[in-house]
């Protein structure tokens, strides 16, 4: 009888300590742990798209870069939608629902990505500790709101220029900092877009 005991405790220890080492390899093997960002865990990351259903493998910057980018994007859409009333210019107006078709389909984008991730679409604190580069105030879109013709044209213009060259700068540091294949190429994509309607737009600019 002491021996089978005996037998019945050392295979009783081997069980627990299996069962311990499989919670530590589990745990270590979350891919959506903050530390999820460095680069040997993303070497073997599939091509990047912009798809709904992203890796598994993120970090800290990808989720602060949704999260900061939705409402960014949203105030832009909320810009561009005035336009199709209070815009003079054609291009303008063109422009402007350029900027909502493609605006749109990415806070949806995103915001599945947040909770693919199990993660709000806003931090616990707010953006109160997170600056949104580029974004107006809201005398600035007082002002837009009654502005209208040519006089909208121009603050059109002069304010989405530098609403876009925020984006890019939160796009830039995502693409440096972030883990998620799919977050990274759609920043890449909001960078090159919005850097070429800057362009137009400071062109729109030069002969208003």
């Amino acid at each position: 009888m002491f021996t089978d005991r005996s037998t019945t405790h050392r295979l009783a220890l081997t069980v627990a300590s299996g069962a311990g080492a499989l919670v530590l390899l589990t745990a270590c093997g979350n891919t959506g742990d903050a530390t999820a960002g460095h680069e040997g865990m993303t070497s073997s990351a599939p091509a990047a798209t912009t798809s709904a259903q992203p890796s598994a493998s993120f970090n800290d910057a990808d989720v602060m870069f949704a999260q900061m980018m939705i409402p960014h994007h949203e105030q832009a859409v909320e810009m561009a939608k005035l336009a199709a009333t209070r815009a003079s210019d054609a291009e303008v107006k063109e422009l402007a629902a350029k900027i909502q078709a493609a605006q749109d389909p990415e806070m949806v984008t995103m915001t599945a990505w947040l909770t693919a991730w199990g993660k709000a679409t806003m931090p616990e604190d707010g953006h109160g500790g997170h600056g949104m580069p580029g974004m107006m105030t809201e005398e600035d879109m007082v002002k837009l709101q009654d502005a209208k013709g040519k006089q909208f044209d121009r603050m059109f213009c002069e304010l989405m220029i530098a609403h876009h060259e925020g984006a890019i700068e939160m796009a830039k540091t995502e693409q440096a900092q972030g883990a998620n294949p799919e977050a990274k190429e759609l920043a890449k994509t909001i960078e090159t877009a919005q850097q070429a309607e800057i362009e137009q737009m400071r062109t729109i600019l030069d002969r208003l």
